[in-house]
């Protein structure tokens, strides 16, 4: 059990779980953003271009009867099939879907760009003028053919 204690210290002391507790609230209040938007903005324009459809009323009574608004489908305890409401979520999820992939995106740009500008490694080896034997560049003879090389310019013999 003191294992456990500890490990879950260790955890919760990396930041991992304050990580966790910000991007859950930030991700609630970015639920409750999309939805915003989505009902109050989106679907009703989307309504009315469709002829005035109001999505959150559209639902079958699975008992037979016929119910004006989902409100009193709702207050008479009917079961119903509420497929408009549906089609609004499945719009919140795809808007939220899209911002967090372009948000996503752009902070990649952000890294990409921030990354310092690799600098090409020194070289380590050379070719022997003689066998085109890779060598390491400090050799002064090939260990293959055991040509002498000089070291300001391959080729030149001792």
């Amino acid at each position: 059990m003191n294992k456990i204690l500890k490990e879950f210290r260790e955890f919760a002391i990396q930041g991992n779980m304050i990580d966790m507790a910000v991007g859950i609230i930030i991700g609630g209040a970015f639920k409750d953003l999309v939805n915003s938007l989505v009902n109050d903005l989106l679907m009703p324009l989307v309504g009315m271009v469709v002829g005035k459809v109001d999505f959150g009323n559209l639902f079958i009574a699975l008992d037979g009867n016929t119910y004006e608004t989902l409100a009193a489908a709702q207050a008479a305890e009917a079961p119903i099939f509420g497929y408009g409401l549906f089609i609004t979520e499945f719009i919140n999820f795809l808007i939220m879907a899209f911002v967090i992939f372009i948000i996503v995106r752009e902070l990649n740009v952000l890294k990409k760009r921030k990354k310092a500008p690799e600098t090409p490694a020194a070289p380590t080896e050379k070719e022997c003028p003689y066998c085109m034997t890779k060598i390491h560049i400090h050799a002064t003879r090939c260990p293959h053919c055991t040509s002498l090389l000089t070291e300001p310019s391959l080729g030149e013999t001792k």
